[in-house]
Formats: structure tokens, sequence, C-alpha cells
């Protein structure tokens, strides 16, 4: 029986679907990961890119600065990562969609900048393009070794963030678009986690004939020109983001400070602005789910992954399907907030994921109903083989272990 013939529920919860509905009709292009990128960014509205080549991100930024400019936008090479995000988070504050990228040694430099634009609550983008660690490694290599630096992006807690990965070129369009609606929509840096294998691949992506056709899916840039800065004690979504520069006369400050965003020593302020940075995305989740699943209905063992590494393991799970296991996929594309709904069946869960530490695999079990139940299959900067994964999925089913496969690790304490 081939594959193909393997009847399997399939599912994808993500706007796109429905826009790539709406606009098949276009130009077919065989294009990179990056490519795709920097078309979403300006279809989006982008108008701003400033940040510091590094691989596998450098071909975002030139791209970027041969585009920019032929939409009336603008790009700046910044000295450093820390300052390209500082320009892009200040660009977004004068009202205008901004972008940043980089690529892990540099993203670990971005935090302070992080956690600026995440109190003042400045829509920016930023996208890592992960290559395997620690520290720089190989940078012709894939890896996810920032799936909790993403969450944890800057220091001192008391903030959540919204963060998401794409499979594919043809998606990686389609979700950047999406991020900025979200940057737009929440107030506050949304970050996209590609890797090294989706950022340099190429692929075939449709691209619509005339972006302005996209206007009523894209959220615009509006702005608040009074007071407060902030909305105190508000979860709200959907309330225009500051500007300053047209004589709002706010002041915007990385210490706790008041609606009117002013610097404040009391605990009152602290604790508004605190719940204002966390209820805004907790409790809209709802609004942030994506993901995509196979065959969930009736497997005993569902494999996890996201990003370059679902590729494969998606393979491995239709195959294993042919050979009469009951296994499922799981890939998730909302990463944070963790979608600890996904993992509410009580079942055995094998995550792959290109660490050998293990990061998602933790997430997987804190979330389901038994950890003792959740396996690891880590890797460092090769993709799993399909071969790899079925031979797992088998040993899961039948053995209730991972086979010790070369390159493997199998043990999270």
């Amino acid at each position: 029986m081939a594959m193909a013939d393997v009847a399997v529920h399939e599912e994808l919860v993500a706007p796109w679907v429905e826009w790539s509905r709406r606009f098949r009709s276009g130009k077919r292009l065989l294009e990179a990961g990056t490519y795709a990128l920097t078309e979403g960014a300006v279809a989006a509205g982008c108008r701003v890119f400033a940040g510091y080549p590094i691989t596998p991100a450098t071909d975002i930024a030139e791209y970027m600065s041969k585009r920019l400019p032929q939409v009336g936008g603008f790009y700046l090479q910044a000295e450093d990562e820390l300052a390209g995000m500082h320009m892009a988070a200040g660009a977004s504050l004068g009202g205008l969609k901004a972008m940043t990228a980089t690529s892990g040694p540099g993203y670990t430099l971005m935090h302070d900048a992080y956690g600026w634009a995440i109190t003042n609550e400045i829509p920016l983008v930023v996208v890592d393009a992960m290559r395997v660690g620690p520290i720089s490694g190989i940078t012709g290599a894939p890896g996810q070794g920032e799936f909790y630096v993403s969450r944890y992006c800057t220091h001192g807690g008391n903030f959540e963030t919204i963060v998401m990965s794409p499979a594919s070129v043809q998606e990686t369009f389609w979700l950047v678009i999406d991020a900025f609606n979200l940057s737009e929509r929440f107030r506050t840096p949304v970050t996209i986690l590609t890797d090294q294998v989706i950022s340099d691949m190429w692929e075939d992506l449709f691209l619509p004939d005339d972006y302005e056709a996209l206007s009523d899916i894209v959220v615009p840039r509006r702005f608040n020109l009074g007071m407060p800065f902030y909305p105190v004690g508000s979860p709200a979504i959907d309330v225009p983001p500051n500007v300053i520069g047209l004589g709002s006369g706010v002041c915007v400050s990385a210490y706790t400070h008041t609606e009117e965003g002013y610097d404040i020593e009391e605990m009152e302020a602290q604790w508004a602005q605190t719940y204002r940075l966390v209820n805004k995305i907790r409790h809209h989740r709802d609004q942030l789910l994506r993901y995509e699943a196979v065959g969930l209905d009736d497997a005993e063992v569902i494999a996890v992954a996201y990003g370059a590494p679902a590729r494969t393991v998606k393979t491995g799970v239709l195959e294993a399907r042919r050979r009469g296991i009951r296994a499922g996929f799981l890939r998730l594309i909302s990463l944070w907030p963790f979608p600890d709904e996904l993992f509410a069946r009580d079942v055995r869960y094998l995550v792959c994921e290109l660490n050998y530490d293990g990061q998602l695999v933790r997430e997987v079990m804190r979330a389901a109903p038994d950890k003792a139940r959740v396996h690891f299959m880590g890797k460092s900067g090769e993709l799993h083989t399909v071969s790899e994964v079925v031979q797992a999925l088998e040993g899961v089913v039948a053995r209730q272990r991972v086979p010790e496969l070369p390159y493997i690790w199998t043990e999270v304490k």
C-alpha cells in the first residue's frame, strides 16, 4: 500500500489557510525561505528593517536592502544586533512597521532591547534563524536552541511573549504577515523562530500579483496620540499602539512606568503594568493557537515537532501508519504561549527537536497527563531521518522506549 493510500485526518489551524484560498492566482516562483520572509514583511506593510548580518539570516538583510527602497521604505545597517533592534523599535514608535532579523549569537544580544519593547508595548517583528550551538556553533547547520530564550527573551520576568515557527517557504510568507498583524493587535514584539533549513532551502512560492489586494487581511498601523500610554489594569487588545514625535508628549521608559509612560517607584504601578503585559496575551490565547495535526483521532503515540524537523517527522508518521502503527503527528506553529490544550490526550508522545538538551520536550512533559509517557529524540545539526522516526515510533509502541539510535540522546531527567 502506497503512503498516499493511508487514510488519515489532517488539520491545519492557522489564518493563512483561508488567505491562501482567497489568493490562489499570482506569481509562481522558486525561491528561498529568506526571500519569502522578506516579501511577507513587505506585503504586511513593513517599511523599516534594521539589523546586522549573520548567517543564516544575512540574506534577509540583503533582500530588505534591495526591496524596501522600492516601496518607500528604509534599510538601516546597524553596528550590532542590539543596536539593530533598538533602531527597529524606535522606527515603530515613530509610526512605521519595522522588523529585525538575526541568528542565535545575535539573538542573545537583543535582550535589553526586547525588554524595552515589551514594556513599552512596541509592535515589532523579530526573526531568529536558528543554527546549531552552543554560542556560534556551525553557521551552516540548523538548530533549535532558542526555544526557551524566545519565551524568556529579557530579564526581570512579569511578561508573556508571542512566538511562531514556519515549516515551509510558502508558509513563511503568510506567517510573517500574521506576525505583523499580531504585533499590531497585541502591541508587542512577535518572534519568528525559523532555522537554517527553512531559511536557506528553495521551494515553490506563490505570491499574490498585487499586495494591495491583501489590504483587508493586513492590520494597518494606527496611532495612539493621546492618553493613556497603556490601558491601566486592562488586558484589552486592538488598542492603537503609541507613536511619539507627533505632539503626544509621552516618555518611553525601560522602568516601571505610569499610564503616561513616566518612571515611578510604586508597587501599585508595577502591579498594573505587569497585569497588562501578562494578561493581554493570556486572556486571548484562543486567538494565538496555530498548529498542524495528522491522525490524532486514533493515535496511540503522537510525534511532536516544529520547524524543519517537522517535515521528516511527518513523513515518518505517515510511513509508520502504512506499517500498521497508529501514530499521530502534531506540529506546533505557535510555540508561546505554549499550547497546553493540544496535549490533553493520555497517550504516548515522541518529541523530536534539534538539540540534545531537550527544551520542547520539557513543556510537553509539563502539559501531558503523564510525563512518564513522554519520550525524547533529540539530534544536533541535522534533521531526523524518516527511518529514525519510524524506528522510534515502533520502539515506543512495542517497548515503551526510544531505541538507541546513532546521534540520539534518549533520556530526560
